[in-house]
C-alpha cells in the first residue's frame, strides 16, 4: 500500500495521504532487450522552486476512469491508459466512484495521528531495524536530499494482504524490506490492523484491474505471454507494501522552513515498484476537515519535457502511478516518473499520511 484522518489538539492541523505500493522482484533483462526498450528515462536529480515560484508551476488535473468502466473487461480504455501511463503521459490516473472506498479512507486515515501519538516506548516495540524500518514504525530513520534525518514524517509499514509472505529463511534474510512479518500495535490501537488491511485489500483489488486494462493495451504494442502481465505480478507477489504517513508539524520537528525546498515532505523519487495506490491528502484542524491551507502543497511531477507540474485529484478517487518494474517490463510502453511532496506553510499546524 507506496497506501492516508484524524484527530486534533487546538490550533493544529493534519495532514494524511495514503498509498499503497504494489511490488514484485524486478526480472533483468538480457542486455540486447534494453535496446527494444520505448522508455524515456528520466534521471531522479535534486530539484528545486522557490516559495514565490511556486503559485507559478502548471496545475493539472489526473486522467480518470470510472469505477464502471474499470471492471468492464470488455471496455476499450487504451486511450486513457496511454493518456495517463504512456510515454507522454503523467504516470498516473485516477479511478472515481469505487464503492467503499471514502468510508474505508476515512476509518485508517483517523488513526495516523493517533498512532504517532502513541507513548515512544510503545512505538519504539513497532520498529524493525532488521526490516531497515520497512515494517512497523519508522520515524527519523530516512534522509532528506541535504542528508539530514527526516524529522518531518512518521511512517508505519506493513503488508496489508499476508502477515507472514514466507517463511523461507534464505528469502527473509535476502529481502527483509519485504519478506519480513508485519508488526501491529495489536494493545496500543488494535483497530489499526483492520483498517489498513481492508483499505489496503480495496486498492489492490482495483489496481488489479488497473493492471489488466494496461495488459490490454500493452499487448497490442508488444508480445506478452499469458502469464507475464502486470495483472499476474500483482495476483502472484506475496510482497506488496502499505505505508501510513504522518506529517509532523515542521515547527515541532525543530525543522526550518526551507523555502528553496519543493520536495519537502517527500524528496524527488521514482517509484521502483510495479504499481502505487494512493489517495488524496487530507487537513484537519481542531478534528474538522479543512481545505489545505497552502495552495502550493501537494503532488509534483516531472514531465518528459523537464516541466515540474502539480497534480490534484478528488479525495473519492484512487490514484494510480506507474513504478520502474512497470515501466522495464513493457518495455517503456508504461512510464513511470519522478515525483515529489512539497510541504504545507499555512501555520502552527500537523500534518499526517501515507505512502
Amino acid at each position: 500500500m507506496n497506501l492516508n484522518l484524524l484527530r486534533s489538539s487546538p490550533s493544529s492541523l493534519y495532514k494524511s495521504r495514503s498509498r499503497i505500493e504494489f511490488s514484485a522482484p524486478v526480472r533483468i533483462l538480457p542486455p540486447s532487450s534494453f535496446n527494444q526498450w520505448r522508455s524515456c528515462r528520466i534521471s531522479c536529480q535534486k530539484m528545486s522552486c522557490t516559495s514565490e515560484a511556486a503559485p507559478r508551476v502548471p496545475q493539472t488535473v489526473t486522467v480518470t476512469i470510472s469505477y464502471p468502466e474499470l471492471i468492464d473487461k470488455n471496455a476499450d480504455l487504451s486511450m486513457k491508459i496511454e493518456e495517463g501511463f504512456g510515454p507522454n503521459g503523467l504516470g498516473i490516473l485516477t479511478i472515481a466512484d469505487v464503492p467503499g472506498f471514502s468510508l474505508l479512507r476515512q476509518n485508517l486515515l483517523c488513526l495516523s495521528p493517533r498512532l504517532a501519538s502513541l507513548p515512544e516506548e510503545v512505538k519504539k516495540e513497532l520498529e524493525d531495524p532488521n526490516s531497515r524500518y520497512n515494517f512497523g514504525w519508522s520515524h527519523g530513520k530516512e534522509k532528506l536530499e541535504s542528508g539530514k534525518p527526516d524529522m518531518l514524517k512518521g511512517s508505519f509499514y506493513a503488508n496489508p494482504i499476508l502477515d507472514i509472505p514466507t517463511t523461507e529463511a534464505p528469502l527473509i534474510q535476502r529481502y527483509p524490506s519485504y519478506c519480513g512479518p508485519n508488526i501491529w500495535p495489536k494493545h496500543a490501537l488494535p483497530e489499526l490492523e483492520v483498517a489498513f488491511k481492508a483499505l489496503g485489500k480495496l486498492i489492490l483489488d482495483v489496481g488489479s484491474m488497473v493492471a489488466y486494462h494496461c495488459d490490454q493495451y500493452v499487448s497490442r504494442l508488444m508480445k506478452i505471454k499469458e502469464d507475464e502481465g502486470l495483472e499476474q505480478i500483482l495476483l502472484r507477489s506475496r510482497c506488496h507494501k502499505g505505508r501510513l504517513l504522518y506529517y509532523f508539524p515542521a515547527e515541532k520537528s525543530n525543522c526550518s522552513k526551507d523555502g528553496d525546498s519543493m520536495s519537502s515532505w517527500c524528496g524527488w523519487h521514482t517509484d521502483h515498484g510495479s504499481l502505487t495506490g494512493l489517495t488524496c491528502g487530507m487537513f484537519m484542524r481542531d478534528a474538522v476537515e479543512i481545505p489545505c491551507p497552502d495552495s502550493a502543497a501537494g503532488l509534483y511531477i516531472k514531465t518528459r519535457t523537464d516541466q515540474i507540474v502539480k497534480v490534484v485529484f478528488g479525495e473519492d478517487e484512487i490514484a494510480y502511478q506507474i513504478g520502474e518494474t512497470a515501466e522495464i517490463l513493457s518495455r517503456g510502453y508504461l512510464c513511470a516518473t519522478p515525483h515529489c511532496v512539497r510541504e504545507n506553510w499555512g501555520g502552527a499546524e500537523q500534518a499526517v499520511g501515507c505512502s
